[in-house]
């Protein structure tokens, strides 16, 4: 494949904002963002500030299109996933490479009903603790993206995206099974999004506090009894190796599920507790913590 010189990022959240002003520090003329035209207007007006540094990021809308893209980066929520992939359709070309930086299991699958698997590579954020509020977006922390291939077949698309994150300093992982990894971050989120949410709770509050660990630990616990029935070799260790990520985190740095609950934004419940449930009635595996989580978060959210 050759080398990732067009990239347009549909998403300018605080995972999309973080990781692409490291883009456009480091090659502004390769960026562009996708907005629909009242939102790219908004952001042109005002701008976007990252880190207090003022970000002229270049916006197209779907509408208008552009130049066929060498990489698109999803950063949106779930619910806005659908709407996403309508707009990206006239910047995905025959060489694109689709990268879905969402909570949960499922984007890739329904990025390719419309574009095919073969130009997507299973992707996630992790460790940031980007935090955006309106058009301000603050992080310590960058975190990194794992990605990589399902198989074989995607080893070229692997290679150029990790050539292109060398050239503009995004740190990633590349693991030896890309599934297993995305189940882990599932199960992480299962826990501590929604245990935060509930709790209005920072990181700092899981740093230092034994009770919230147990309860991020409940949840995810269920999602390890899923993943066993399911075939994906994920444990109770994994758990042990989040917790370790988030004590590297701001201690005033909060989940996007919390940051959503305190703008009274819909939340994603549905990929993280709702999916739960689902599998476990698929696999016959109990899910009690995440029946309650599942309520609670619903009531947050009808509360607003």
């Amino acid at each position: 494949m050759k080398k990732i010189n067009k990239v347009y990022i549909s998403g300018l959240g605080a995972v999309g904002g973080a990781y692409g002003s490291r883009i456009f520090d480091t090659d502004p003329d390769c960026l562009s963002v996708i907005a629909d035209g009242e939102r790219a207007a908004r952001y042109s007006r005002s701008g976007v500030r990252i880190n207090n540094k003022l970000y002229p990021f270049k916006y197209v809308t779907p509408e208008d299109g552009g130049d066929k893209a060498d990489l698109i980066i999803i950063a949106v929520k779930h619910h806005q996933l659908d709407q996403s992939i309508k707009d990206i359709e006239k910047f995905v070309g025959d060489e694109t490479v689709i990268l879905a930086l969402l909570n949960g299991i499922v984007s890739e699958e329904m990025i390719a009903a419309k574009y095919g698997m073969d130009k997507i590579l299973h992707s996630f954020a992790v460790g940031t603790d980007a935090v955006r509020a309106g058009t301000e977006i603050n992080f310590g922390n960058i975190g990194r993206i794992v990605f990589g291939a399902k198989d074989t077949s995607g080893k070229d698309k692997e290679i150029a995206v990790q050539e292109f994150f060398d050239r503009v300093g995004i740190p990633y992982n590349i693991p030896e099974d890309i599934i297993r990894e995305l189940w882990w971050k599932f199960m992480m989120n299962v826990g501590i999004n929604q245990v935060s949410a509930i709790l209005k709770a920072d990181y700092g509050v899981f740093q230092n506090i034994a009770e919230a660990r147990e309860l991020l630990e409940s949840a995810s616990l269920e999602v390890v009894a899923i993943a066993e029935k399911a075939g994906v070799a994920i444990n109770r260790d994994d758990i042990s190796r989040y917790m370790t990520i988030i004590n590297t985190l701001s201690p005033s740095g909060k989940t996007s599920m919390l940051q959503d609950i305190e703008a009274h934004r819909k939340t994603e419940v549905e990929i993280f507790s709702k999916t739960v449930i689902e599998l476990g009635k698929k696999y016959g595996v109990a899910t009690p913590v995440n029946d309650m989580l599942f309520r609670m978060i619903r009531t947050l959210e009808q509360m607003y």
